[in-house]
């Protein structure tokens, strides 16, 4: 018995480690990570050059919309990306002026979560989905930020976006010299627990983990549903799991090589040459394996979040705060993607969702 049971948690963890250290075949040309980091990187540069590194971080996060250019027809993938900054900018806005209302921060941030996943889940918008844009709105949501600071804030992130596209078109035009562009697939049907039962779920769960990094009183809740969210989005349970760990063994790597990294003479050229590093690296080792990409995603989030305030106190505080807002979003994701992949947990509550669906909806 004792030796049946030790077979079985030998193969477990074999199966584990199997998961763990799978790296999947990229066809990725390496364009797109360095088109990407120029995307993220050149605002810095800009904000370095003119002394404002903080207006700089918040342009470089609106030039994470490049990460979502399909490898479609020039003018869909064009199309698509101008979408997504256009959403990019609507849910830093919500984050900005949620951030003046303390009491509904949850309830707003959970609110956008639900409608992104929806639209990305109808839309079929590719990996990361609902990521960044959940991400804007929580940065945005606790950022330090005055009353007439908000058009300046929400026109430097659409400036962001913009720069996005027009490195992607640029980048586009020279790709397809080189390679075919794949057909824009039409969308599949829309299912209504495809669309919106697993939206709510994602939401709820998002809206939950915040709730919980209040509760706390922890530093810089946003990095709470941001690692939720991530771990949220698996395929299946498996995938949830998989990912799950790879979040936390990742950001553990990753807190030493910021630490690292903090402990260096950084400075505004510097802080924007690696945030160009990190974007290359992180965009050419992801969909290979998406552990030892979040190594080098953890550093660049603190750099995107924090960078303006680095140096102003000790670097231990940002590390610890980082491995435990990760581990509680991993947890509370974990927990949402057990119900939303638990067959009974769909039944009950999706019929009760249903109820508060209109019936001339025809969901």
């Amino acid at each position: 018995m004792r030796r049946s049971l030790w077979n079985k948690f030998v193969a477990l963890l074999k199966l584990e480690w199997h998961h763990l250290t799978t790296i999947n075949p990229s066809d990725r040309p390496w364009q797109m990570p360095f088109a990407a980091a120029l995307a993220s990187g050149v605002p810095l540069l800009v904000g370095a050059w003119f002394d404002r590194l903080d207006y700089g971080l918040i342009s470089s996060l609106g030039g994470m919309a490049f990460i979502y250019l399909p490898a479609t027809p020039l003018h869909h993938r064009m199309v698509s990306l101008m979408a997504v900054g256009f959403g990019m900018t609507a849910c830093y806005a919500f984050g900005i002026i949620a951030h003046f209302f303390p009491l509904l921060l949850t309830p707003v941030l959970g609110l956008v979560a639900i409608l992104v996943s929806m639209v990305c889940r109808f839309y079929r918008v590719g990996v990361p989905g609902s990521l960044f844009f959940v991400m804007a709105a929580s940065i945005a949501a606790y950022s330090p930020t005055e009353v007439l600071q908000v058009p300046l804030k929400v026109g430097l992130l659409t400036m962001g976006c913009l720069l996005a596209a027009l490195i992607a078109f640029v980048y586009s035009i020279a790709l397809l010299r080189l390679r075919a562009s794949q057909p824009a697939p039409p969308l599949p049907p829309a299912t209504f627990d495809f669309v919106v039962f697993d939206s709510v779920v994602i939401g709820v769960s998002v809206g939950i983990s915040l709730a919980l990094a209040q509760l706390l009183h922890l530093e810089r809740p946003y990095w709470v549903p941001v690692s939720c969210l991530a771990v949220i989005q698996g395929l299946s349970l498996r995938a949830v799991w998989t990912r799950q760990l790879h979040r936390v063994l990742g950001t553990a790597l990753g807190l030493l090589l910021a630490w690292g990294l903090l402990a260096l003479p950084l400075e505004k050229w510097s802080i924007s040459l690696l945030v160009i590093a990190l974007s290359f690296i992180i965009e050419s080792a992801v969909v290979r394996h998406y552990g030892f990409a979040v190594i080098f995603i953890t550093p660049l989030t603190i750099f995107l979040a924090d960078a303006a305030s680095l140096g102003q106190g000790s670097p231990h505080a940002v590390i610890e705060a980082r491995l435990f807002d990760t581990l509680l979003g991993c947890a509370v994701g974990l927990a949402g993607g057990f119900c939303l992949h638990s067959p009974t947990f769909r039944e009950v509550a999706g019929r009760q969702l249903r109820r508060l669906i209109p019936a001339r909806f025809g969901v």
